[in-house]
């Protein structure tokens, strides 16, 4: 009898629960709200929270202007806090209470000036999180080994205040290790042991358990830190440790000659995953006993299998680097990233399933250490090739990776064939390098198979072509006067500027691209602006069409109409001078003209005597004329009030000096007579 034991530390942590339960509580309220990264690293949780309408965004910017945002239980740095506050946008922090422990003593520690070191993978949100409140001040090592290089490469350090913490979940084993690895007796190292109660109790008892079990089963999710760590820590005392996620995974394992199986589960893993795999697996062990035929499964694991055999295999573990997998054999299975894709975008868990079935073709085959290696490229080249047949015969469009620039083209991979590409059929300019193509994921066309050999060879530009006719059609479908576009600068001449509607270039003659005067399109607009555009002309025959960029309320004709009127004294500024006269900029975009009669209330014979270009002067408006644009602008009529003044000032006082002279006269008169 089999005997089964779980982890009581098993399932969710403190921190993990608490996060969960107000996201839940969230959704009874009935308001909408997004969880800043997936809440935990559980794909059942967080696609049941999907399903009752929690959106999962990656950026604040990406909230909808009625949604709260949930701050998950990894935590966050300051500045995400000042972003939401500063959209005024409203929050709940699911952070867990040991990590905002550490984001505090960060921070105050920074503020001392300490240096702060994190033990931790410093790709997971929660370092993230943690650098966040430690600003500039903060480095990460992964293990022992690490914090030994830090302190080599910096050995000032030793001379100054450095504090070191560690993530929630770190490996208590590692720790211990990164302990020991530090300076002794250095009174400006502190040390805080941050690793979560939770964490160091389920690890510990993860330890003891996987010690004493033929099979250890870690339940949780592939991308949970925790999770991977408690694996780790079991596969050091348990050469038969699995990583699963749920109970479906169990069929692909091999429980077989078992006698103890104990089962632990990370923190982000819901209590009833965990009796769900419990129950399965009893079901599963039962089955066993009563249907194994134990013949002919000792004769299937001395089955042999041959180099360029063709298998069928049970995906038993997925990591950063390879997939693991059970081909029915005493030996182990092993599947490089390098024979899984072409693609450097992919990792193994992106292509492969843990519990999944795959086809692989047997590339080498090692008795004696019990391993075989496999690829499933070679498998996906077969079937892609004829896929690649299909392709050319239905004229498809398929897609792929370019990995290589050869002489005449690229070479792009599609299901693991590759594709010749001629440089003609790239859709590359000639004066642009092949080079930009490659890693490039590109669509293309089959134009040539040759089954013998295993080639084809593909174009890019079929492609294009086809693209750029189905998007002109559908341009000229809705085409019409005045409508709005926005397209890119495709190439600017000397008259105008063409720009890329979607299939279909559209120009802007340079008269359309500003109110002022110009000397070239190159002066309003560069290569690559996106600019918004509106029809004037179309002619579908000829595939022409004329655009406008300048707009009607930006018309300098309508801002000096509301500005001025005839008899106004404005200034004026002098833009060029001609044998009639002078023109003056009033506003931008708008000149009047001082006729050579209007600059000086004498004859004028030569206007550079007077006036200068840029030259500021004080003029009156005498006449506009809307229609034509023009406006009659004068200096000597300034002049002539200014006379007009000084005369009517004479008079005055002549008449006050006659006043005064006959009140004399009056007076002297007046005594005489007395």
């Amino acid at each position: 009898m089999v005997k089964i034991k779980v982890a009581k530390t098993a399932g969710f942590c403190f921190g993990v629960d608490r996060a969960v339960k107000l996201v839940y509580n969230e959704i009874k309220k009935g308001g909408k709200s997004a969880t800043l990264g997936p809440i935990i690293h559980n794909n059942q949780v967080v696609n049941d929270l999907q399903k009752k309408g929690i959106r999962i965004i990656e950026d604040i910017s990406e909230l909808a202007f009625d949604e709260k945002v949930i701050i998950r239980s990894h935590g966050v740095g300051k500045s995400i806090y000042n972003e939401i506050e500063q959209g005024g946008k409203i929050y709940i922090d699911a952070t867990c209470p040991f990590v905002s422990r550490i984001h505090k003593i960060v921070s105050e520690k920074t503020q001392e000036g300490h240096i702060i070191l994190i033990a931790g993978d410093s790709e997971h949100p929660e370092v993230v999180g943690i650098i966040g409140h430690g600003e500039k001040n903060c480095m990460v090592f992964n293990d022992s080994d690490e914090l030994k290089e830090i302190f080599l490469k910096n050995p000032d350090f030793l001379e100054k205040k450095v504090a070191i913490v560690a993530q929630t979940t770190y490996n208590i084993i590692l720790w211990e290790e990164c302990l020991k690895a530090l300076p002794e007796n250095n009174s400006n190292i502190i040390i805080y042991d941050t690793i979560c109660n939770a964490t160091s109790c389920r690890q510990e008892e993860a330890i003891e358990l996987s010690k004493n079990s033929d099979i250890m089963i870690i339940v949780g999710g592939k991308h949970s830190s925790n999770t991977i760590k408690l694996y780790n820590i079991c596969k050091e005392n348990c050469n038969r440790t699995y990583h699963i996620e749920n109970s479906d995974e169990l069929y692909a394992l091999n429980l077989m000659d078992a006698k103890r199986i104990g089962i632990t589960a990370g923190a982000s893993t819901p209590a009833y995953i965990i009796k769900e795999v419990q129950t399965k697996m009893t079901e599963i062990l039962n089955n066993f006993e009563d249907d194994i035929n134990f013949e002919e499964a000792l004769a299937q694991s001395f089955k042999k299998i041959h180099t360029g055999e063709r298998v069928k295999a049970y995906v038993v573990s997925v990591n950063n680097s390879e997939a693991i997998v059970d081909v029915g054999t005493k030996h182990t299975g092993y599947v490089p990233l390098s024979e899984l894709t072409d693609d450097p975008t992919k990792t193994p868990s992106d292509i492969l399933n843990v519990g999944e079935e795959v086809e692989l073709i047997v590339t080498k085959i090692n008795d004696q250490e019990g391993i075989v290696t496999l690829s499933k490229k070679k498998v996906d080249e077969r079937l892609g090739f004829e896929k690649i047949i299909k392709a050319k015969e239905e004229n498809t469009v398929v897609d792929g990776i370019v990995q290589n620039v050869v002489k005449g083209g690229v070479l792009a991979s599609h299901k693991g064939v590759r594709v010749f590409i001629p440089a003609s059929q790239t859709g590359v300019g000639r004066n642009t390098k092949l080079d930009t193509l490659l890693k490039q994921k590109v669509e293309f066309t089959i134009i040539e198979v040759n089954e013998q050999r295993r080639r084809a060879v593909g174009s890019i530009s079929a492609v294009l072509k086809a693209q750029r006719e189905e998007a002109k059609a559908k341009f000229w479908e809705s085409a019409e006067i005045d409508k709005v576009y926005k397209g890119e600068v495709k190439s600017i001449t000397n008259y105008g500027v063409f720009v890329d509607l979607g299939g279909v270039d559209g120009m802007i003659h340079i008269s359309e691209l500003s109110w002022g005067r110009i000397k070239h399109p190159s002066d309003v607009v560069n290569m690559g602006d996106m600019l918004e555009v509106f029809i004037k002309e179309l002619d579908k025959d000829a595939n022409r069409v004329s655009l406008g960029y300048k707009k009607t309320e930006d018309n300098p004709w309508e801002k000096f109409k509301a500005q001025f009127n005839v008899g106004d004294i404005v200034k004026a500024n002098i833009v060029s001078i001609t044998p009639f006269g002078a023109f003056a900029q009033i506003i931008e975009g708008v000149d009047g003209l001082i006729h050579i009669s209007q600059i000086a209330n004498r004859r004028v014979d030569d206007i550079n005597e007077i006036l200068s270009i840029g030259q500021e002067v004080d003029v009156k408006i005498l006449e506009i004329d809307t229609d034509k644009k023009r406006i009659s602008i004068s200096m000597r009529a300034l002049l002539e009030d200014e006379e007009d003044e000084e005369t009517s000032g004479e008079i005055v006082e002549e008449k006050a000096m006659d006043e005064e002279v006959i009140e004399e006269e009056t007076t002297e008169t007046d005594i005489t007579e007395e």
